[in-house]
């Protein structure tokens, strides 16, 4: 039986999942050809992962094995994963590790702002893992890092991807205080498989907290997103936009789900790219101001070129009022 090893931390008798490795192997699908990426080796690359490095900063790139990471890195984006690298829950589909997480870096703020100077960000995305053992779930470590973007990079645009702060009374409030441009909160996946896919969350309160922080703020721009490919049916992908729709989402971003490990939820359907064509036609057609829908698409993918494309629809909306 297979134990997935944690090659990260340098500790390499501790398991990176615990709570995976006594689980089955399960079965791993050969990738299509449109699934496919080149491994990273531009100079571009180098450079972002010097100055992650310099920073004693995590990326959801490299933590969650992001596909796009070596285009996003050589272009000098970067995804800032914040209050450690490891989580409380245990999702079957995420690469990140599990177990009890260490206290938050007081200095982490502004060595994410450092570092979002030094690689010239226009735009910036500052996801977590998840951390129920604060009171606050981070809330207020969110809040101090965009604050300390502002200070320091004050042309830079803000998109927060948030964890679910469930059972967190005030966490979205502290957030939204903070003014982020962009707040992202992802469901992942379709209600009927969250016992086996997201067993720590719950479908209705991540709806909540997207359609709580547009009562807080109408103006700021919310996001959410799913994968695709784990045995949800077609009708319920569609409800999954209605429901968003109905919380007022601006943004809806689909990808295809990849098994990081034969631990984790197997891939039971590589979805072709005309499908993902058709997702995004009906999504347009529910009344989302944005849709990325793509076999590659991941939440933070070409997320500032996509904040620009969603502010000028914004804007060319009102304009023709």
């Amino acid at each position: 039986m297979a134990v997935v090893i944690d090659t990260v931390s340098g500790e390499a008798a501790r398991p990176r999942h615990p709570e995976k490795a006594h689980r089955p192997d399960q079965p791993a699908l050969r990738k299509p050809d449109w699934i496919r990426v080149k491994a990273p080796v531009s100079a571009g690359y180098a450079a972002t992962r010097q100055i992650v490095r310099d920073n004693s900063l995590h990326t959801v790139c490299e933590e969650a094995g992001c596909p796009n990471i070596g285009e996003c890195w050589d272009k000098k984006h970067a995804t800032f994963m914040i209050m450690g690298d490891t989580c409380t829950r245990a999702c079957a589909f995420c690469n990140v590790k599990t177990g009890l997480p260490g206290a938050l870096d007081a200095a982490e703020p502004a060595h994410v702002a450092d570092a979002t100077a030094k690689l010239g960000l226009a735009h910036v995305v500052i996801t977590s893992v998840d951390r129920d053992d604060l009171d606050d779930g981070g809330a207020a470590h969110f809040a101090a890092v965009i604050r300390a973007i502002r200070s320091r990079s004050p042309n830079t645009t803000i998109e927060v991807l948030t964890p679910d702060f469930l059972r967190k009374d005030g966490a979205a409030e502290t957030v939204v205080a903070a003014r982020p441009d962009v707040f992202n909160h992802n469901l992942e996946t379709v209600p009927s498989k969250y016992l086996t896919v997201r067993p720590g969350a719950r479908y209705f309160a991540s709806i909540r907290l997207l359609q709580r922080v547009k009562e807080i703020d109408p103006k700021l721009f919310t996001k959410s997103g799913i994968m695709v490919g784990l045995g949800e049916e077609r009708n319920e992908v569609l409800q999954v936009m209605d429901d968003l729709r109905a919380a007022d989402v601006d943004f809806l971003t689909i990808g295809q789900y990849l098994q990081p490990s034969r631990k984790h939820h197997p891939v039971i359907r590589f979805v072709p790219p005309d499908e993902f064509k058709a997702l995004e036609a009906v999504a347009h057609a529910k009344g989302f101001a944005m849709v990325s829908a793509s076999p590659l698409t991941r939440s933070s993918h070409h997320a500032g070129e996509d904040f620009a494309r969603l502010k000028a629809v914004r804007d060319g909306a009102h304009a023709g009022r």
